[in-house]
């Protein structure tokens, strides 16, 4: 099975919060409000999909690995 890796590009992000909103386990954001990503290979794929859908920057992808 693969593994869904998860990136972040934290300089086109603009601080919207959706991903938290949506896969709190997976994001978080630093002190500017710009992404973090937690877990680099989650679980909870549906809900990263969902959260990289909403990105309204596109700052989130999501790649298959394996």
């Amino acid at each position: 099975m693969a593994r869904v890796h998860v990136h972040a590009d934290r300089d086109v992000c603009i601080g919207a919060g959706l991903c938290v909103l949506t896969a709190g386990a997976v994001f978080d954001q630093d002190d500017d409000g710009i992404v973090v990503v937690l877990d680099e290979h989650p679980s909870d794929v549906a809900a990263v999909r969902d959260a990289v859908a909403n990105c309204p920057s596109g700052a989130l992808s999501l790649t298959e690995e394996g």
